[in-house]
């Protein structure tokens, strides 16, 4: 298996549409291999020093640590979010295959 170091990120987006159109644009430019919309989430959350809550959308993207950078810029760039969630966590095992495809499918020239 390469020394890629493999990565979830977190992402929430406003609503399913915003999720789909950052999704799509995160797998066209290989800044992610896959892209996995989770669907309506409730959310509370502290902003601006008062207690909010909405509806809102989460997807988890697969990349690599060679692409957090450009992916999180690309999200922020994308994003309708003034201050978008955007974590990412490492993976840390799985499918040899799975690992191999995500570091394959992330790996272009400008990366």
């Amino acid at each position: 298996m390469p020394q890629t170091r493999w990565l979830s990120v977190y992402i929430v987006t406003a609503d399913e549409i915003e999720a789909e159109r950052i999704g799509e644009a995160l797998v066209d430019e290989r800044l992610a291999a896959c892209v996995n919309i989770l669907g309506k989430v409730r959310s509370i959350y502290r902003w601006q020093g008062r207690t909010e809550r909405a509806n809102e959308c989460a997807l988890i993207a697969k990349t690599t640590s060679d692409c957090i950078e450009k992916l999180v810029e690309r999200v922020r760039a994308l994003h309708s979010y003034e201050t978008p969630a955007i974590t990412a966590w490492p993976i840390v095992g799985g499918s040899s295959d799975y690992l191999e495809w995500i570091a394959l499918e992330t790996t272009t020239s400008s990366n």
